[in-house]
């Protein structure tokens, strides 16, 4: 396997550095890039040969936020994964941030196994989604007054091989898996989630899951 290549931008010099020992302690990820704010951080990449695979992104930065800097790398490095590190547990501040096209949230006192856990499901599955995510996910929407919502005739228009094709997406299995699960081709597989990203709007893998859970498609207790 490749190194991963991970960029991380967090203000907390402590807690930068302890990241980078992390990081670069586990066997297969690197850091290549790191920066104390996000305009640093755009500027590095910019000028890097080998862009990050993904990058380690603090919210409460100067100069240039975690929220800021996501919509400007979706726009500029669409391939790029973004993990958020934060110590924010706002449950419509973090459903509000997938929405944007984030692929894992974290919190800051997470165990470094779990860091490590979180890069590696982000490439092999596009996300990451932890216990305390699900189950936050999984309280908004039953605390939520029931609303029309611009996607309520969306499910309506998937097909049912979609349908099973997002719901195997969203219990983390792999575009192989879901290939030797449901008989058909790696190709077949990445067609139809790309028929999903287009059909639902979202941005990436991510997103799927979150509209699932919101459009009733999937408990999010399912995925505990």
């Amino acid at each position: 396997m490749k190194k991963i290549n991970v960029a991380i931008a967090d203000d907390q010099i402590l807690f930068r550095k302890g990241m980078i020992g992390i990081i670069n302690g586990l066997a297969d990820t690197q850091i290549t890039i790191e920066a104390d704010n996000g305009r640093t951080l755009l500027e590095a990449i910019a000028t890097s040969e080998t862009k990050p695979d993904i990058v380690l992104l603090d919210l409460s930065m100067p100069e240039l936020n975690g929220v800021e800097t996501t919509k400007i790398l979706h726009a500029d490095y669409p391939d790029i994964k973004i993990i958020i590190l934060s110590v924010h547990s706002d449950e419509r501040f973090v459903a509000h941030l997938m929405e944007l096209g984030i692929n894992a949230y974290l919190f800051k006192n997470v165990e470094p196994s779990e860091v490590e856990k979180a890069i590696l499901a982000v490439i092999e599955k596009g996300f990451y989604f932890n216990e305390v995510f699900l189950k936050a996910m999984k309280n908004r929407m039953l605390g939520k007054k029931p609303r029309l919502l611009i996607q309520d005739n969306i499910p309506s228009t998937l097909t049912q091989r979609e349908l099973e094709v997002l719901d195997l997406i969203c219990r983390q299995y792999t575009a192989q898996e879901i290939a030797e699960k449901l008989f058909i081709s790696t190709r077949t597989v990445d067609g139809h989630r790309n028929n999903l990203l287009e059909k639902t709007g979202v941005r990436n893998t991510a997103g799927l899951v979150v509209f699932a859970i919101k459009n009733n498609l999937l408990d999010p207790s399912a995925l505990l």
